[in-house]
This record gives structure tokens, C-alpha cells and sequence, in this order.
């Protein structure tokens, strides 16, 4: 093992924070590293606010499900995929941008997220930790509003980010053969695996609720997954410009 790997492999969510606040040169580092992700073509189609405004966060928290630790948090960012810089560019040499359809939807939201995991793995490394918010996308619309966002970017999420001032325990991963696939997709000798990291996780919940929460993995995805999830998202983004086609 090398550090790195032991890094990534001790990732825990973190949603209490010291109150001390993140020096200016780490920060620096964090954004630094994030745009040293990948980007498809070198399109860059992200954009990350820094939000400061001690009101917006309030608004923020409470549009994004009462989430305290948005406005606690010593720092706060939202990854939005925005393909108006790409508009932009266009108009600078003279052309039109193409209308924005799945392909560059896609696009621009893998760029924001290979961009916020670069941010958090090196938030993680200089001893901070965080928490992605994807509740900013409760109510898009609203938030939109309080930063300021145009057609052509979109807020994919939030991350609390900070001094840890909390030691939780590990969460467990799904068994590498669940998700990890020779040459062609199959379920062969999944739903074995899976009924033995349902028992994990009834352990894992049981111990850190000192049997408060009784629950398993997929009691809990199939709790999300048998209701629809964000309905409002289509509209949403095809009034921001992305257009499914």
C-alpha cells in the first residue's frame, strides 16, 4: 500500500467540522487539484462557487433538505456543468454553438464530477474531509437564482468541506465481484454476495446507532429506487438550455 491508495480507501462522508476555518493556500490546492482533472476534448465544462454569503447558505440548506451542515461548514462549494463558457467560445470565433443535446449534457456533467473528486480527494489529503450534497438538486430551479446561474450550466452538486470533528466508522463497499466484471456484464452469483453484504451493513447500522437502525442495503435502495427520484429534473434542466435529443 502507498499512501495514496490508503487515502482513497479510508474515505469517510464527514458532515461535523471544527470551527476553523480552511487556510487560503489549501484552498488554492483544492481548486488547483480539481482542474487537474480529466476533461473530455479539454472542454473544461465546469464551474465550481465558492458560496461565502452566510444567507445563501441558510436558503441553500434548507432548499437542499435542511442539510445544517451547509451552513456550518467552513467551506462550501457547488459543482455546476456549464457549457455557456463553451457558447461563449463559439461566439468568439465567429460561430454558433450546436444546440445542446445528451452528448454534451453528459459531458459537462462528467467534467464537474471528475473535477469535485480531484477537489475532495485533495481536501482528504491536507487532513480536511467533506460531503457531497446532491439535495442542491431538490429544488434546482431556486438555487439557480440565489448564485446567479445561466442558461447553459446546471448546479450537479454541493460539498461541505472542513476540519473533521468526527471519527465515523467505515462504511462497507459491495463485494469487488458485484461490481467488478470479466469481458461481458452478468449477475452470475450476485444476489448471494449481495445477501451477504446485507448482513454487513445490518451490523455496520446497528453498531453505529447502538441499534437504533435496524436496516440493510438493499432495503434501503430499494426504499429510493421503487419512487421516482427528482421528477422536476427534466424540466429544470431542458428551461437551463440542455436539450435531450
Amino acid at each position: 500500500m502507498n499512501e495514496t491508495i490508503n487515502l482513497l480507501k479510508n474515505h469517510k462522508s464527514i458532515r461535523k467540522y471544527k470551527d476553523q476555518p480552511i487556510e487560503p493556500e489549501k484552498l488554492k490546492t483544492i481548486i488547483e487539484c480539481a482542474q487537474c482533472a480529466s476533461t473530455s476534448s479539454f472542454i473544461q465544462a465546469y464551474t465550481i462557487i465558492n458560496v461565502v454569503d452566510m444567507d445563501n447558505r441558510k436558503n441553500i440548506a434548507h432548499l437542499a433538505g435542511d442539510q445544517s451542515y451547509v451552513e456550518k461548514c467552513p467551506l462550501f462549494l457547488i459543482f455546476c456543468a456549464d457549457l455557456n463558457r463553451s457558447k461563449n467560445s463559439c461566439e468568439l470565433n465567429d460561430k454558433i454553438m450546436s444546440e445542446v443535446n445528451t452528448e454534451t449534457f453528459i459531458l459537462a456533467t462528467v467534467d464537474a464530477s471528475l473535477a469535485a473528486q480531484n477537489a475532495l480527494i485533495a481536501a482528504e489529503s491536507l487532513g480536511l474531509g467533506g460531503v457531497y450534497i446532491g439535495g442542491i438538486r431538490n429544488n434546482p430551479g431556486e438555487i439557480c437564482k440565489i448564485l446567479n446561474i445561466p442558461a447553459g450550466v446546471y448546479p450537479v452538486f454541493g460539498m461541505c468541506i472542513g476540519y473533521p470533528d468526527d471519527t465515523p466508522d467505515k462504511k462497507e463497499r459491495l463485494p469487488q465481484a458485484v461490481v467488478f466484471k470479466k469481458d461481458v456484464y452478468h449477475t452470475d452469483g450476485d444476489t448471494s454476495l449481495i445477501k451477504k453484504y446485507d448482513a454487513h451493513i445490518t451490523d455496520y447500522y446497528e453498531k453505529r446507532t447502538k441499534g437504533k437502525r435496524v436496516d440493510t442495503w438493499t432495503h434501503q435502495v430499494s426504499g429510493l429506487m421503487s419512487k421516482p427520484q427528482r421528477p422536476h429534473m427534466k424540466d429544470f434542466l431542458d428551461k437551463q438550455g440542455f436539450k435531450f435529443k
